[in-house]
Formats: C-alpha cells, sequence, structure tokens
C-alpha cells in the first residue's frame, strides 16, 4: 500500500518516542513499516548530551523500515556540547517518514546523548 494522500487523513495522531543508544552504531529510532498505510510528520528530532562532555550526534533516513536500504543523512557527526542540546529537526525543516522507511540515530559516545522525535501519525 503506498502512503495516504495527506488531503484525505481521517487520523492525525501524536507522538514522541526516545532512544538512548547503549552503542556507537546505527540504531532504529523511527520506522514507518512497509504496509502501515500510514506517513509520519517528523516535527522535531532533538539530541541531549546527558554528560560532562561533548558527544557526536548523527541522524539518517534509510530507505527500509529495519535501518537498512540507503542512509541519506539529515545531520553527520554533530558536536553536542556537555549537558546541552541539538535541535536537529524543527517545524521549519520537518520531513515525512513515508512507508517502508525509517530513522537511524548514531552517538559517537555510548549512552551520552537521547534522542527524541515528536511526529504526527497520519492515516
Amino acid at each position: 500500500m503506498a502512503a495516504p494522500n495527506i488531503l484525505g487523513l481521517t487520523t492525525a495522531t501524536g507522538k514522541t518516542t526516545y532512544l538512548t543508544p547503549a552503542n556507537t552504531t546505527a540504531n532504529v529510532l523511527l520506522a514507518n513499516s512497509a504496509s502501515s498505510g500510514k506517513v509520519f510528520k517528523i516535527n522535531q528530532i532533538v539530541a541531549a548530551n546527558t554528560t560532562g562532555t561533548a558527544a557526536t550526534a548523527t541522524i539518517a533516513v534509510n530507505t527500509a523500515a529495519g535501518g537498512g536500504g540507503t542512509s541519506y543523512s539529515i545531520a553527520g557527526a554533530i558536536s553536542v556540547p556537555a549537558n546541552a542540546s541539538l535541535i536537529v529537526v524543527d517545524k521549519t525543516l520537518q520531513l515525512y517518514l513515508e512507508e517502508d522507511k525509517s530513522i537511524l540515530a548514531t552517538s559517537g559516545t555510548s549512552s551520552a546523548i537521547t534522542y527524541t522525535v515528536s511526529y504526527e501519525e497520519l492515516s
């Protein structure tokens, strides 16, 4: 099934999800399954460094729901200062996550960055 036409929506549900990777590899922050019948409107992605040292944050969109496929960087290894936050995506640069796509988060230091994504599930 293709992503819905956003002019004919019947449901819009606001959601927020969080992730603190305990490793330095790419982790799925948000996935839209291949047959969901939904499109996710990404309103905000924040990377918050919860440690006393700077750490890097990377956000990418992948062409497969499980984090597979081709990766397209949104923010590449950006340094987040100690005990600070980086707004990667906000309402001025919102994204649509279509079916069979995913957003991945990678931290340069294990357990240093907490990622928060606020989005609308549209169908």
